[in-house]
């Protein structure tokens, strides 16, 4: 089964990467918009213009399933891509609070995402449902995508996250598959601390679906 994978930039490529290991017998192919990346200071209007438009090829060669491998993108357009390609099953990813708020035994997290994920409608819901119970910190990680992107991820300071981690934090959410490059670097530095990111999450979603297409 042919299965699409978008991202603005590389972060589609790591997820494509990791669901490929994941789920062998699937045919992944990635599709991105590095001319337009970061999407994360965006206008929702115009990250849903610009998915659209970046996953036409996708549609053109009939993937059954497309990832939409953006925490962005899944929270300004996935409703409308829906809505607007029925017969297409996509699959969103969106900050792990739920996950989180299970993990962390000092009931305290941290949050590396862009700026229109952390204002999204989305992420606010799932603050008040599932980290109500949690202290949460976000530091500023607004221009990290753009850096991974440019190939210069070892340029990122993790200071705020060392501050928050210091604090009491024991539970890192990578919010943007950008980020999932730094997580050996994160996970390295502070060895202590769960690392959540969507990969395994979201191959169980896709096998889910394409079983059900075969049924």
């Amino acid at each position: 089964m042919k299965i699409g994978v978008f991202d603005s930039g590389r972060g589609g490529e790591f997820i494509a990467e990791g669901l490929q290991k994941l789920l062998p017998e699937q045919t992944f192919i990635v599709v991105n918009d590095r001319k337009h990346v970061p999407y994360g200071s965006r206008k929702d209007s115009e990250i849903i213009e610009l998915t659209t438009k970046a996953i036409q090829p996708l549609l053109d060669i009939h993937c059954s399933i497309i990832v939409i491998a953006c925490n962005t993108a899944t929270m300004a357009a996935i409703t409308t891509l829906r809505e607007q390609f029925p017969e297409t099953k996509f699959v969103g990813i969106e900050p792990m609070i739920k996950p989180a708020a299970t993990l962390s035994r000092t009931h305290h997290a941290t949050v590396l995402a862009t700026p229109l994920t952390l204002k999204s409608d989305r992420y606010q819901h799932l603050l008040r449902e599932y980290g109500n119970k949690l202290i949460i910190d976000q530091p500023d990680a607004a221009g990290w995508a753009a850096t991974i992107e440019h190939g210069k991820a070892d340029s990122i300071s993790f200071d705020e996250v060392a501050a928050s981690i210091a604090s009491g934090s024991d539970t890192l959410i990578l919010a943007c598959t950008h980020y999932i490059i730094l997580k050996s670097h994160l996970q390295a530095r502070f060895p202590n601390v769960n690392i959540l990111e969507p990969t395994e999450a979201i191959a169980r979603q896709v096998r889910r679906l394409a079983h059900e297409m075969v049924m």
